[in-house]
């Protein structure tokens, strides 16, 4: 079975009960890259790659269709049963763009699981439960507002809840933090999450004024180092996001000791099979994470979950999808979105999702 077709769809993602606030950016909708693979037997994979915006990370819509423009032509007609294989030769094309790469992995292991008539979490190796729990993230707002929305998400079932950081006076941040845990208290496991937009001292402040309340702090400073700097004198643990973009970040923030786990989103390492060594790479050092990406629709989300459902249950601090960001389904029979703070696995072969092309926004190209 080989690559015959490479479609490439744009779809805008309006954001529900927006604008997303995190300290570098302002959202209020997301550029997303749809693609569809068709192999010669008939069958048809998905993938899908969004980037949160061009300043989040150096990733970008347009820079995911080109370089996913670039890859397709010389794809066409390489296998859909060897993953690893398509990952060397798109690696031999094209240096880094590991998010566009990604949409490919996603879309070869859709197909791979409909050929075999697998899902694709037994692909990565099987799923060791049905139901995974997830984490809903707060953007930056007033003390009373996140506090509120805090109450109303753990009401709804979460038992993890992300504050985001930064970008602001330190003293707001820390206002709000203790008046969520005023609100919330026991009943949720707190994140505060900066997405890089701290300094160092302004870090360290915000940890030691609020060195009584527990909660993990995500990406507090835009580089390992900084983080390296003020990682002894801080109050809590730490976990790296932006700065673990494949394999060979993850080993080196190991060797420097400097988090105690990671937040890993799936495009950005490249899909999910880099993924799965990341994974495994976190079960032998004991490190928990998160499985997760910077947006997306049904396609990205199905990957999440499947990709979720594999890793060792001790070692999944959660996992996190757009979708309950996002008003409009691909696909409206499987349609993915929490239910009382946990996510269910998608039935069905390959994703276990079928998107409508009426509902994947404009053809853009075709190969």
């Amino acid at each position: 079975m080989n690559i015959a077709e490479i479609h490439i769809f744009q779809k805008h993602q309006a954001i529900v009960d927006g604008p997303y606030i995190m300290s570098t950016m302002t959202l209020t909708s997301v550029d997303a890259t749809i693609i569809k693979v068709v192999s010669d037997t008939g069958l048809v994979g998905w993938g899908e790659v969004s980037p949160l915006g061009p300043v989040y990370q150096p990733q970008h819509a347009l820079g995911a269709r080109a370089a996913l423009c670039h890859l397709a032509p010389a794809l066409i007609g390489s296998s859909c049963l060897h993953p690893l294989l398509l990952q060397r030769r798109m690696n031999d094309l094209l240096n880094g763009h590991n998010y566009a790469k990604a949409a490919i992995d996603f879309a070869i292991m859709d197909l791979m699981g409909k050929h075999y008539k697998m899902r694709v979490c037994d692909l990565l190796g099987g799923a060791e439960r049905e139901r995974l729990p997830a984490y809903f993230a707060i953007s930056k707002g007033t003390a009373d507002e996140v506090a509120r929305k805090a109450k109303d998400k753990v009401d709804q079932g979460y038992q993890r809840i992300q504050v985001k950081s930064g970008g602001r006076d330190v003293a707001t941040d820390i206002e709000v933090i203790h008046k969520v845990w005023e609100t919330v208290g026991k009943k949720v496991n707190l994140v505060v999450d900066a997405n890089r937009g701290m300094t160092g001292s302004q870090a360290l402040q915000l940890s030691l004024a609020c060195k009584d309340i527990p909660f993990l702090f995500e990406q507090p400073c835009n580089t390992m180092e900084e983080v390296a700097n003020i990682r002894p004198q801080m109050a809590h643990p730490i976990a790296l996001d932006e700065n673990i973009e494949n394999i060979n970040d993850m080993l080196r923030a190991i060797s420097m000791n400097v988090c105690d786990g990671f937040g890993l989103k799936l495009t950005r390492v490249g899909g999910l099979n880099n993924m799965a060594t990341m994974r495994d790479i976190c079960e032998a050092r004991g490190l928990p994470h998160t499985c997760e990406d910077t947006w997306g629709g049904d396609i990205l989300s199905a990957a999440i979950l499947h990709m979720g459902a594999t890793v060792k249950p001790t070692m999944l601090e959660a996992v996190w999808t757009a979708g309950n960001y996002i008003e409009e389904s691909y696909d409206p029979e499987n349609t993915i979105r929490c239910s009382d703070g946990y996510f269910d696995l998608p039935k069905g072969y390959g994703l276990g999702v079928n998107p409508q092309e009426d509902r994947i926004g404009e053809l853009l190209y075709s190969f």
